[in-house]
């Protein structure tokens, strides 16, 4: 989870990964920030625009339509590859879903797709997924026919890539809105784990350099594993519990005067209990003791 990229580092990220960006006028105040939060964000979610037409499908998603109001994403992915952007704030394009893909994305613990979606807009279990998601629509009818060039495949890939490398997402931070929502289908027409494995072999290499002739697997990042409450009940003196600090005012969640440090302490409980409240755990699922969904949600890099 992070804030959302202001719009001059949305550009820049998008650019340093070879995107090719056309700013739309007013595109970095046209936003619904209005109408609910943006942000904390915790991934990208890719649609299809379900029309035909740069120029069309630009202005559908700039505008909106009666019962949806514009901007319906933050891009318009086109045919040959142009990304489009429309907004740099909240945008009506995820809508409701399911909290279980939700927590999959932000732990990025799940294999080849996240846990099939339950929720839908308007459903009783549904969650706000404007206020957590990027959204970029790709010009195509959805109707498993109409061609995905290979230039907008490479864009998604591209602009995915992007925002991943902004916030240090893997690639399973990557959604379709199908994998969001149980009544939608998009993007229809190619498979989204395909894609995150284009996206993650892109995020083993510098931004817009060309892949070399061979590559050598790139090796996830490597993660403090849980240590288990009573590790930190023991209080603890470990290189472990700084590198955790470091990760928690990273995420503006550090309460530290001074540090933080190797010995486990008050602060630090205060500021992991402030990481639960961000992550929306309350109660006792919020006490400051670690637990191992908020510690794998948190990534903190193993130590050497």
């Amino acid at each position: 989870m992070a804030a959302p990229l202001t719009a001059d580092r949305l550009v820049a990220a998008l650019r340093a990964e070879g995107v090719t960006v056309v700013e739309h006028d007013g595109w970095r105040t046209h936003n619904r920030n209005h109408a609910g939060d943006w942000g904390p964000v915790v991934g990208v979610m890719i649609h299809h625009t379900v029309s035909s037409g740069t120029a069309a499908s630009v202005r559908i998603c700039n505008d909106g339509y009666e019962g949806l109001p514009g901007p319906l994403c933050h891009g318009v992915i086109a045919k040959d590859g142009t990304v489009h952007l429309l907004s740099a704030g909240r945008a009506n394009h995820a809508g409701g879903g399911d909290p279980s893909v939700l927590q999959a994305v932000i732990t990025e613990t799940y294999g080849t797709r996240p846990p099939a979606p339950r929720e839908h807009q308007g459903s009783a279990g549904a969650i706000d997924g404007n206020s957590r998601f990027y959204g970029f629509e790709c010009i195509n009818l959805g109707n498993g026919v109409d061609p995905w060039p290979p230039a907008q495949l490479l864009a998604i890939e591209r602009v995915s890539a992007a925002l991943c490398h902004a916030h240090s997402w893997g690639a399973r931070s990557v959604i379709g809105h199908s994998e969001w929502s149980d009544w939608k289908n998009d993007p229809r027409g190619f498979g989204m784990p395909a894609m995150r494995e284009r996206v993650q072999r892109r995020l083993g290499q510098d931004p817009a350099k060309p892949k070399p002739p061979t590559t050598t697997p790139t090796k996830p990042p490597a993660y403090e594993p849980f240590p288990g409450t009573s590790f930190f009940r023991s209080a603890p003196s470990s290189p472990v519990i700084t590198a955790m600090g470091r990760r928690l005012v990273a995420e503006d969640c550090g309460r530290y005067k001074t540090g933080p440090g190797p010995r486990w302490t008050e602060a630090d409980q205060q500021s992991y209990a402030a990481w639960q409240r961000k992550l929306g755990f309350s109660g006792t699922d919020a006490d400051g003791w670690p637990g191992r969904a908020s510690w794998t949600a948190l990534k903190i890099p193993k130590s050497r």
